[in-house]
C-alpha cells in the first residue's frame, strides 16, 4: 500500500510548495529504483511496432531492462532481460541506445547458451545433470512481468500485485478512450538525452501557464489562461477564461477559436501557427486547410462558436472523403477532456480528435541531472497510408524539433541548474493553473515516502 498523503485533493487549490530533493538528490534517484518504477504502469511502445509473432522491443527504466514480445494476435509477454544462470542480459542494450528490436522465437544466452521460449520457459541447459536435480522450472525460467495493452500502447508493470491497467488509469483512461488513440499511428518520433532530471522535463509540459513567458509568439493568436485539475493519480489541463462573461463555447482543446475581431481569420492563424511551430503536430493538414477556408465559407461577423462548429464539420467531411473517420465524442466528454492529460508518473498526452502529441521522460543512468526525453506525434490515417517511422535521436534544436519544443528545451536545463541555488527558496506553483504539478508531487510522495507538498503559511 502507498503511504497516505497528508495533502488532500481539495488542498491542491491552495498555495503550496514542495522540496527539490526529488530533482537533485542521487539518493532520491536510487530510491526511485525500488519505490517508484517497479510499482507503476509504464507504456513501452505502440502496438503497431509489433507486427509479427516473435517481434520484440527492449525497454529500459533505471537499472531494469525488459523484453516485450508479441506472442499472438493482440497478446504479449514481458520478461526481465536477464538470464537466471549468471545474470547476463539476453539482449545487449548499450548505453545511448533508445531500444533494441528484432524477431525471435527463442532467446539464447550468449554466455553459456541457456535457451528460453516465448513463454519464458527454459528449454536448454548445458550439462543440466551437474546440478544434481536442484534446478526446477521455477529457478530456470525467465522472470515474467505483467503486460497489458490500452490506447494502442503496450504497458508493463513489474509489481505482480498491482491493480489492472484500466483501474490504474481511472477517469483519465475512460475519457481518453473516447478519442480511440488505438486507431492512430506514428507520424514522427524523436528522443534525446537531455541535461535535466526526468521530473524537470515532464513538468515542462504539464501546464500552459508558461506560454506567456516562453512561447511569446503565440500570444498574437490566442489567449492561454488555463485551468488544471486532479483526477486521483492523473491530471488534466485546458484553456480557461477569466470571468464568466469572457467564456466562449470552445472547450479546452487545442482546436479552438483564436483571438481577434474576425474569428474566421484568427482561428486559422492560431491553428496554422500552432501546427507549423510544433513540428507539424498538435493539429493536422486537414484541420489547418479547413480553417484556411473559413474566411471564404462564412460571412464576416460570424460568432466564434459558429466558426468552430463549421470548422469541425468541414474538416470532418474532408477527412471522411479521404478515408479517415472521426470518433463520435459526446460534447460533455470533449469538455472534460480539456487540452492535455498527465498520466502518472512520466507521460503527457495532448489529444485531439484525429491526432495526439505525447511526451515521455525516463531517468538516464544514475545521474539525477540527465534524462531520456521522448516526444512523438500520432495521427489517424487512411488504411495503409501511415508513414514508416523509427525512433530518431535528435539534438534539442528548432531545426530538429520545431520552434515551440526548442523554446521548452531552452528552459529545462536552466530550471535544473537554478533549483540548486542557495537562493532558491522552493517552488511556488500556481494553485489554479499548475495544479497538475502539485498533484504529481502529492502522488510521488505516496510512493517515495518523502517530498510531500505543504501549504504555504
Amino acid at each position: 500500500m502507498n503511504k497516505p498523503s497528508g495533502i488532500a485533493v481539495e488542498d491542491l487549490a491552495k498555495p503550496l510548495t514542495y522540496p527539490v530533493e526529488a530533482f537533485l538528490s542521487r539518493d532520491y534517484a536510487e530510491a526511485e529504483k525500488e519505490k517508484l518504477w517497479p510499482r507503476v504502469w509504464q507504456l513501452v511502445e505502440r502496438v503497431e511496432d509489433f507486427r509479427e509473432v516473435g517481434d520484440f522491443v527492449t525497454y529500459n527504466i533505471a537499472d531494469d531492462s525488459i523484453i516485450v514480445l508479441k506472442t499472438g494476435d493482440g497478446t504479449f509477454n514481458a520478461f526481465h532481460n536477464v538470464c537466471p544462470h549468471r545474470g547476463r542480459q539476453l539482449i545487449n542494450v548499450p548505453d545511448g541506445v533508445h531500444s533494441v528490436r528484432g524477431n525471435r522465437r527463442t532467446f539464447i544466452c550468449g554466455f553459456h547458451g541457456w535457451t528460453f521460449d516465448t513463454e519464458g520457459n527454459n528449454t536448454y541447459i548445458l550439462d543440466k545433470e551437474d546440478w544434481q536435480g536442484a534446478l526446477t522450472p521455477e529457478l530456470t525460467c525467465l522472470s515474467k512481468i505483467r503486460v497489458e495493452s490500452w490506447g494502442g500502447w503496450v504497458w508493463i508493470n513489474m509489481d505482480a500485485s498491482a491493480e489492472p491497467l484500466p483501474e490504474y488509469l481511472g477517469r483519465a483512461g475512460e475519457v481518453l478512450s473516447h478519442f480511440e488513440l488505438d486507431r492512430m499511428s506514428y507520424k514522427w518520433r524523436q528522443w534525446a538525452i537531455y541535461p535535466c532530471n526526468w521530473k524537470t522535463a515532464i513538468e515542462a509540459f504539464m501546464e500552459p501557464y508558461h506560454v506567456a513567458g516562453t512561447h511569446t509568439q503565440l500570444l498574437d493568436y490566442g489567449d492561454y489562461y488555463a485551468y488544471s485539475a486532479a483526477h486521483d493519480r492523473h491530471s488534466v489541463s485546458g484553456f480557461d477564461q477569466k470571468g464568466l462573461a469572457a467564456k466562449m463555447a470552445q472547450g479546452g482543446s487545442v482546436s479552438r477559436a483564436g483571438k481577434g475581431e474576425d474569428a474566421r481569420i484568427s482561428t486559422y492563424e492560431l491553428a496554422r501557427e500552432n501546427f507549423e511551430t510544433l513540428n507539424f503536430t498538435g493539429s493536422t493538414d486537414t484541420l489547418v486547410n479547413a480553417a484556411k477556408r473559413l474566411v471564404d465559407e462564412l460571412p464576416e461577423g460570424t460568432p466564434a462558436s459558429e466558426v468552430i462548429a463549421h470548422w469541425m464539420k468541414s474538416a470532418k467531411a474532408d477527412d471522411a472523403a479521404r478515408g479517415v473517420a472521426w470518433p463520435e465524442i459526446p460534447p460533455e466528454i470533449m469538455a472534460e477532456a480539456g487540452l492535455a492529460w498527465s498520466l502518472f508518473p512520466n507521460l503527457t498526452i495532448l489529444q485531439g480528435v484525429t491526432f495526439a502529441l505525447c511526451y515521455r521522460t525516463r531517468p538516464y543512468g544514475n545521474d539525477p541531472d540527465k534524462c531520456i526525453f521522448e516526444a512523438y506525434a500520432l495521427e489517424r490515417y487512411p488504411e495503409g497510408d501511415a508513414p514508416e517511422t523509427a525512433w530518431i535521436e535528435a539534438a534539442p534544436t528548432a531545426e530538429q524539433w520545431g520552434a515551440i519544443l526548442a523554446q521548452d528545451f531552452a528552459n529545462m536545463e536552466w530550471v535544473q541548474r537554478g533549483m540548486k541555488s542557495r537562493g532558491f527558496r522552493g517552488p511556488l506553483p500556481n494553485p489554479h493553473q499548475e495544479r497538475k504539478i502539485t498533484n504529481f508531487h502529492r502522488n510521488l510522495a505516496q510512493f517515495m515516502g518523502t517530498g510531500e507538498p505543504r501549504l504555504l503559511k
